[in-house]
């Protein structure tokens, strides 16, 4: 009986996590599944990515979930506190479009 080998569907690079051998972010994929899209719907989503590849990174997801939920907040507050260059050129109508992204 052949052994198989074990395949890594997950890879930390460049100070982040990616689908391996892709340019796909694993918060691109974890957005999508936490938003309760299907694996299918997040293949139809990122065509690039094969539906093994979708299950692999929501199987290391739901396995390092504490983690991983911890990694994504530090990328929120970080990306958060960059300033938006509308902020600076046009403070009144970027003013204008933040309150209506709250309810």
């Amino acid at each position: 009986m052949p052994v198989i080998e074990v395949k890594t569907y997950v890879e930390y690079r460049d100070h982040g996590y990616w689908i391996a051998g892709t340019r796909i972010s694993l918060d691109s994929v974890v957005y999508t599944f936490r938003n309760r899209l299907s694996p299918e719907s997040i293949v139809q989503s990122f065509p690039l990515l094969s539906l093994e590849q979708v299950y692999g990174a929501i199987a290391f997801y739901l396995a390092n979930r504490d983690d991983i939920d911890a990694y994504l907040a530090v990328e929120e507050e970080e990306f958060d506190a960059m300033p938006q260059p509308l902020q600076s050129t046009d403070p009144s109508l970027y003013n204008k479009l933040i309150s209506r992204l709250v309810p």
